[in-house]
């Protein structure tokens, strides 16, 4: 026995050797017969047979030869134990079928105990509930609504009926990889690592994050489909055509400039305020969002919150719309007509007219656009090359603009719109100067 100062205690592996119920009858059968009785009464000799199968098991372990001998025509059940005390100095046991798993287990334990994170299985939170302590600690630290909607959705459709169950000290890494195999089956790829992200998270918070440090839903790029100027985002023609069509109402031609000019996302839209519109210097700073239950908070991430330069046109359309423009608590640029924060859906709905008076519009005459194709038509102006009307910025700074939190999304979202750089002639020409 090793002892840890204050850490607990661990005891070395050991076989255990016993005798069944089942065992014990059938022994006490053999005593019956040995004297002369009638097996059906042989349960008075069940006592006498206990007694020796317990004895010959003491004798066994002692070393005696002969009592070796009887357990090999007579073997006992055998199995191999771990046993230790916790932190709190309770004692537990785990019992295994084979000695090299004891030993597994025992070396694990050993560790963890000395780090302080062991939690025994009968001290052991499940899945289930860990999820419940995540979920309110997620609550506790601010998050938004949507965010903890969204968790909650994670645990009680497909966390917690999977797994929820099982308790985190028996969780194991190949459970996860069922986990996980199993949303792959049911899921979408881009749903299910969500989920699994959300189970990494809870069991971090519970420190059990190892069991699932090795296991992922990689992403796959066979079907995902790349936004398309003319079906994802609106074409040049058409952008022009909706703010035609919204000449005369300055609210609707503000936001449809400000959407296709600036890229802000629908909820940076309808968090923007007035203070955060620098109409003499030409610029908006993205400071804040509304989300779907209409609160106001931080921008999406940090590099979210950015400044985007204000176009002569946009500039002026702005400035005839604050004279107009309903005066509310929050100072938004795009309220509601009482000067709330407007919602999503009315926001959209609103420019619905304007989109059927543009001919902006889907087979079955309905608007063709939502607003977040106006942030991809601002991608594609600011890639597209001056010659076609855009302007042709650095991949970089297309990244700020957005917002994106790296460059990596923004080429992996846009980079099929930025030019590719194998232009024939240009080769040609650049060939000749190099070997003339």
């Amino acid at each position: 026995m090793r002892h840890y100062p204050n850490l607990g205690v661990i005891v070395s592996v050991r076989k255990r050797q016993w005798y069944t119920n089942k065992q014990v009858q059938t022994w006490a059968k053999r005593l019956a017969k040995e004297a002369g009785r009638p097996e059906d009464g042989s349960i008075e000799y069940e006592g006498r047979a206990k007694r020796q199968l317990t004895d010959r098991l003491g004798a066994a372990r002692a070393g005696d030869a002969a009592a070796i001998e009887a357990l090999k025509l007579f073997p006992p059940r055998e199995a191999w134990i771990a046993d230790y005390l916790d932190r709190d100095g309770d004692q537990h046991i785990k019992t295994f079928e084979r000695k090299k798993d004891a030993e597994a287990y025992h070396a694990t334990v050993k560790v963890d105990v000395r780090k302080g994170v062991h939690t025994a299985p009968s001290k052991s939170a499940t899945v289930a509930e860990a999820a419940e302590s995540w979920i309110k600690r997620v609550e506790a630290d601010g998050r938004e609504r949507a965010t903890v909607r969204q968790y909650r959705q994670h645990v009680n459709l497909h966390i917690a009926p999977r797994i929820g169950r099982i308790k985190l000290a028996d969780l194991t890494p190949k459970e996860v990889e069922a986990f996980r195999d199993g949303l792959l089956a049911h899921l979408s790829r881009p749903l299910a690592r969500k989920v699994l992200t959300s189970l990494k998270s809870l069991l971090k918070v519970a420190k059990h994050a190892y069991v699932a440090e090795d296991v992922s839903v990689g992403r796959s790029k066979r079907g995902e489909r790349k936004p398309e100027i003319g079906r994802d985002i609106p074409t040049t023609a058409e952008i022009k055509r909706l703010v035609e069509a919204a000449k005369d109402n300055t609210r609707l031609r503000a936001l449809l400039l400000t959407a296709a000019l600036t890229g802000l996302r629908a909820s940076e839209l309808r968090g923007l305020r007035w203070s955060d519109v620098d109409l003499k210097a030409g610029e908006l700073h993205v400071r804040q969002r509304a989300d779907r239950y209409n609160d106001i908070g931080a921008p999406k991430t940090v590099s979210s919150a950015r400044a985007v330069p204000l176009a002569p046109d946009l500039l002026a359309a702005l400035k005839e719309w604050k004279l107009a423009c309903p005066k509310g608590r929050d100072n938004l640029v795009f309220p509601s007509s009482t000067g709330a924060i407007e919602h999503h859906a009315n926001m959209l709905r609103s420019l619905a007219p304007v989109m059927r008076a543009a001919g902006v519009v889907d087979k079955n005459g309905k608007p063709k656009y939502a607003l977040h194709a106006f942030r991809h038509f601002f991608a594609s102006w600011c890639i597209n090359p001056k010659e076609r009307g855009g302007r042709e910025l650095p991949a970089k700074v297309v990244q700020q603009l957005l917002g994106h939190s790296s460059i990596v999304m923004t080429l992996d979202r846009y980079g099929h719109l930025f030019p590719r750089g194998d232009d024939r002639a240009e080769l040609a020409k650049a060939a000749s100067a190099l070997l003339a």
